[in-house]
């Protein structure tokens, strides 16, 4: 029935503009990173820490793709899919 479809709580997952999503976005980042010649886990934990955008190459439109991204959604992302792969 319609009236216990509007009872139900909806969820909603958010991503970015481009439909990618935080996982895809770090992953994306990462790529470019390592391709580039840079240590990416070393400069996405600057970048993590620090919230200074100049840790991330622009190569592959990485930057403004990972500024799409709040870094407590990145720092959720990161940590959900390490405790999920590792229990």
């Amino acid at each position: 029935m319609v009236s216990d479809e509007l009872d139900k709580t909806m969820a909603y997952k958010f991503r970015g503009e481009e439909g990618v999503s935080a996982q895809e976005a770090l992953l994306i980042v990462y790529t470019a990173l390592k391709e580039k010649g840079y240590n990416p886990i070393s400069q996405l934990v600057g970048y993590l820490l620090s919230g200074d955008p100049a840790y991330i190459t622009n190569y592959r439109n990485a930057r403004n793709l990972i500024r799409k991204y709040e870094r407590d959604e990145l720092l959720e992302e990161l940590i959900t899919s390490y405790l999920e792969k590792n229990r």
